[in-house]
């Protein structure tokens, strides 16, 4: 099975990274050509294209002026460890095993505006480029961009099953039609009052949580996602179909 996860918009580069190892980018040229895009952008233009606030778009207007190649330990971390949102609270990187980190490196991608995919270890500097914004290259919105590098990535691995836990937003940059593998996609409900929903918070933990199991259990087979069980969360079988399953709590 392979895992997909979206990045998250907090980073952590101030604490050492868990373990050494660190590989590059598989598309590191087609992020080159995007900063050089996004380098001629001012503040009112990041401001506007990301809906971000003005200290946000002065920071990132930094980032991306100071972003360059080659990546090194020294300037860049390990994706898996620079992203610290609420997946990551619940996927726990720094608690994996060798074996299980990995395991992780072969069975886990994560979506990126300006990466496309990211192996876990992979490489990253700071910044701050979603699926969703309305930055284009050459035309063309980020999800298109990148849909071809992504879903051959994806066909590459040889895997049989997608476990999509990834947001809509960048679940987009997929190209569903072109996928080998069967996707399912998980998602993860709490009852409130006489029905069940979706708390983004609560979901997106969730979901790294997820990852985190299946990771740490080394599946292979898709059904035995039917018994997580972290957190209080089980599947609801009369809310799933064949290819989205539901869990809740």
């Amino acid at each position: 099975m392979q895992i997909i996860l979206s990045p998250a918009k907090t980073l952590d580069f101030e604490t050492k990274a868990a373990v050494n190892t660190a590989t590059q980018p598989i598309y590191l040229k087609e992020s080159e050509k995007l900063i050089k895009e996004l380098k001629k952008k001012g503040k009112s233009d990041l401001k506007e294209m990301m809906d971000i606030s003005d200290d946000l778009a002065e920071l990132n207007l930094q980032r991306f002026r100071e972003w360059g190649t080659p990546f090194t330990k020294a300037n860049a971390k390990q994706a898996v460890f620079a992203f610290n949102g609420d997946v990551y609270e619940g996927l726990q990187a720094g608690s994996f095993t060798k074996k299980q980190l990995e395991y992780a490196q072969e069975h886990l991608f994560i979506l990126s505006g300006l990466h496309g995919i990211l192996r876990p270890l992979d490489l990253i500097r700071p910044y701050r480029l979603e699926m969703g914004s309305k930055f284009e290259y050459d035309g063309k919105k980020l999800h298109k961009f990148w849909g071809d590098k992504v879903t051959a990535a994806i066909n590459e691995t040889g895997d049989n099953y997608l476990i999509n836990l990834a947001s809509m937003e960048y679940f987009k940059a997929v190209q569903k039609k072109d996928l080998k593998p069967e996707v399912i996609t998980p998602s993860f409900k709490e009852l409130k009052g006489d029905k069940y929903r979706v708390v983004s918070f609560y979901a997106k933990k969730a979901r790294g949580l997820m990852a985190q199991y299946i990771i740490r259990k080394k599946l292979s087979d898709p059904e035995k996602l039917k018994d997580f069980n972290e957190d209080g969360y089980r599947f609801h079988e009369s809310l799933s179909d064949e290819t989205s399953w539901v869990f809740t709590r």
